[in-house]
């Protein structure tokens, strides 16, 4: 039977993920992993609109990943480590599961085929 996932309190991975998703998203969370950075110098190397890169650092503001700060005229902007950690987490956890389930496959197999060679020689 399957368990019903229940992401932990506090923690919206769909939001994270969704965030994630985008590749012009995932290019200013990239930037942003070098240090702070003001939305003109986000948008820099982006071919969208200043309002365009806003709306997705909404997304991003949203989802936990980033957070900014206005100070006069200029918003700041910087990563927010803990929903990316809390993401990694998650995988993480996941990879270890399918690696385990992975391995006890082979072993089932490897047993099998030993079985079924022995078997096929007599």
């Amino acid at each position: 039977m399957l368990k019903q996932y229940a992401p932990p309190e506090g923690e919206d991975f769909d939001l994270v993920f969704h965030a994630l998703a985008d590749p012009s998203r995932r290019a200013m969370v990239d930037r942003l992993t070098q240090g702070p950075a003001s939305v003109s110098e986000l948008a820099r190397p982006l071919q969208m609109s200043l309002p365009g890169v806003v709306q997705h650092l909404h997304v991003l503001e949203a989802s936990g990943l980033v957070c900014s700060e206005k100070v006069g005229r200029v918003r700041t902007c910087s990563v927010a480590p803990a929903a990316l950690s809390a993401a990694e987490e998650w995988i993480a956890e996941r990879r270890t599961a399918w690696e385990a389930s992975l391995d006890r496959l082979g072993e089932f197999l490897a047993a099998n085929q030993d079985h079924t060679t022995k078997g096929s020689r007599t």
